[in-house]
């Protein structure tokens, strides 16, 4: 099993980051936090790097079903999404999300395997429809 589900848009950042937000809201999926790793490496230690951007997604009707399972499931959450320049093709911009079948994975609870079925149904829609506006 993978770490992530991902793909790779031939666009701007600022757009690859735009689709990703409005892709995710579309599968009931809201962006809890946002942290921007460029300007903060930049801030805290002067180190350069590409625009790289993490967005803490959840879905609450699903975020409750999994905590109610697990209550230590709350340190997996929110399901992270990168957006980030691909640093070794400029014009392209990969989209990651996290493999939401590591919390069965990781946590070993049996309860978690429908939850993360359908965070990853949903998760991986809106990856894939990232594309059908490139």
């Amino acid at each position: 099993m993978g770490i992530a589900l991902s793909t790779t848009l031939r666009t701007s950042f600022a757009d690859a980051v735009t689709r990703t937000r409005e892709a995710l809201a579309q599968e009931g999926f809201g962006v809890l936090t946002e942290i921007d790793m460029k300007a903060t490496l930049k801030a805290k230690l002067d180190e350069d790097m590409e625009d790289y951007v993490i967005l803490g997604a959840c879905n609450p009707p699903l975020a409750h079903r999994a905590v109610n399972a697990d209550r230590q499931i709350g340190l997996l959450l929110p399901c992270n999404v990168v957006v980030r320049a691909d640093r070794t093709d400029d014009g392209s911009v990969i989209v990651e999300a996290m493999n939401p079948q590591l919390l069965v994975e990781v946590t070993g609870e049996p309860a978690l395997r429908e939850i993360a079925d359908e965070v990853t149904t949903k998760m991986q829609a809106a990856i894939d429809s990232l594309h059908a506006t490139t």
